[in-house]
């Protein structure tokens, strides 16, 4: 990852820190969006990044032209970008699907698929430039849905569906876009406030971040519109 510009969505949520840690030990220079700030100096601070080598932005991916200006703003900083680390997510459920409510079937497919669909659209000129990866983060439930999940199944299904389409459009230019399936993340937070628990079902957020490294290296430059499982 050595001077690799890697540009990584949603990077202060529960994944990102871990997944920022691993890529810029990795050399990788970063470029970081969130809607939310407030962990950035923590997260950064610990890392003491250079200052060249990190460029923070609070983006709404849900405004395309503001999506899209980002982008610009990633290539006029760096002058490229490599790869793509889409960790948006979020998740709401439970109930029956006759009962879920609308307003719980909007913010979902707000947040998996329109988000999704900007931050491609942004980024699809730079990735097939150079041969770049994008990879984003799915869940068992868009390949095996249960009733309880349905509206949160089927936009991850739409984001999987996306970004194979992407897979496609970026073979002819060298460049690749993969799917991380888990279950749920484990995450540094989760474990420090219960200790005790196994959490036996869910992935480590660092196992994830050395996923995603894999997906991004030449070890992986075969993989292209695959599901890497990890669960």
């Amino acid at each position: 990852m050595e001077h690799n510009v890697v540009v990584i969505t949603g990077a202060f949520g529960g994944l990102g820190p871990s997944v920022i840690e691993a890529f810029a030990r990795a050399g990788a220079q970063l470029a970081l969006a969130d809607r939310d700030l407030q962990r950035s100096a923590t997260v950064l601070g610990a890392l003491e990044l250079r200052p060249d080598a990190v460029f923070v932005r609070a983006v709404d991916l849900l405004d395309e032209p503001a999506t899209r200006a980002w982008a610009d703003e990633v290539l006029a900083r760096f002058g490229r970008v490599d790869a793509v680390l889409h960790l948006v997510g979020g998740w709401r459920g439970g109930g029956a699907i006759e009962d879920f409510p609308a307003e719980d079937w909007r913010w979902l497919q707000a947040a998996l698929v329109q988000t999704t669909w900007h931050v491609i659209r942004a980024f699809a000129p730079a990735l097939k430039a150079h041969r770049g990866r994008f990879v984003m983060i799915s869940s068992t439930q868009a390949q095996r849905p249960s009733y309880g999940n349905a509206a949160y199944a089927a936009g991850k299904a739409a984001a999987e569906a996306l970004t194979l389409a992407l897979a496609d459009e970026l073979a002819p230019h060298g460049g690749a876009a993969n799917i991380v399936v888990v279950k749920g993340i484990l995450t540094p937070q989760m474990r420090a406030e219960r200790p005790n628990e196994l959490f036996a079902d869910l992935t480590p957020a660092e196992d994830i971040a050395q996923a995603l490294l894999f997906l991004c290296g030449e070890a992986a430059q075969k993989m292209n519109g695959q599901r890497l499982y990890l669960c």
